[in-house]
């Protein structure tokens, strides 16, 4: 019997469309990077646990082969679920191409769901950086991992993740003609962003390569 896997569910964000109004009447370069883009916008898919633990295995790998041993992993189980990655026997998830400290990390993110030590019930009222706070105390995750997420899972719109590369090259291409920029230069950049500094964020990665990206 093949078990068909159920239509992912993609939520966009409602204030879209109003931070896009709002960025083009405050900044030139949005002005002119928001129409080229069309209808395409951010979006949330999957589920917490699955989009974090997604984070783990692609780490310091390619795409390609994040993908790869993503499917192996996925297929040790029928669902991938705390409590399901907790049963897993560790010498079946090295063979899937797990590293041995990735293994350490699913574990551990696994306890953190299932122990309640991550209030994911409450992260709808929480300020993102108690969020933030919750996520960095997981063995590998870091703020970064966690700016995405807010991002990409719970559709935050003014995170400014100043440690991605790509925002902060996007910032150099569209504002400073190429230039290096620093932390504070673009924090500049970005108090015109406010208060919708992801949606302005996700332009500008954009800018850089023209494929929407989901997590």
């Amino acid at each position: 019997m093949v078990t068909r896997a159920l239509p992912v569910k993609r939520v966009t964000p409602e204030y879209w469309e109003d931070a896009c109004k709002h960025l083009a009447k405050k900044d030139r370069v949005m002005r002119r990077l928001i129409p080229q883009f069309g209808d395409a916008c951010l979006e949330s898919r999957g589920d917490a646990f699955v989009t974090l633990a997604r984070s783990i295995v692609g780490q310091q790998i390619s795409v390609k082969a994040a993908q790869a041993v993503w499917d192996r992993f996925a297929a040790l189980c029928q669902s991938i679920t705390p409590a399901r990655v907790l049963k897993l026997k560790v010498d079946d998830m090295r063979a899937a191409g797990l590293s041995a400290r990735k293994v350490e990390y699913l574990v551990d993110l696994a306890l953190h769901f299932s122990n309640g030590a991550v209030h994911t019930r409450q992260w709808s009222s929480m300020e993102d950086e108690a969020i933030i706070r919750e996520l960095v105390d997981i063995r590998g995750i870091g703020r970064w991992t966690a700016e995405m997420f807010l991002i990409f899972y719970l559709l935050r719109p003014n995170v400014l993740p100043l440690d991605d590369l790509g925002l902060i090259n996007g910032i150099s291409k569209n504002y400073f003609s190429g230039e290096a920029v620093s932390r504070s230069d673009a924090r500049e950049v970005a108090a015109a962003w406010q208060p919708y500094c992801s949606v302005a964020t996700w332009y500008i990665w954009r800018s850089l390569d023209p494929q929407p990206v989901a997590y």
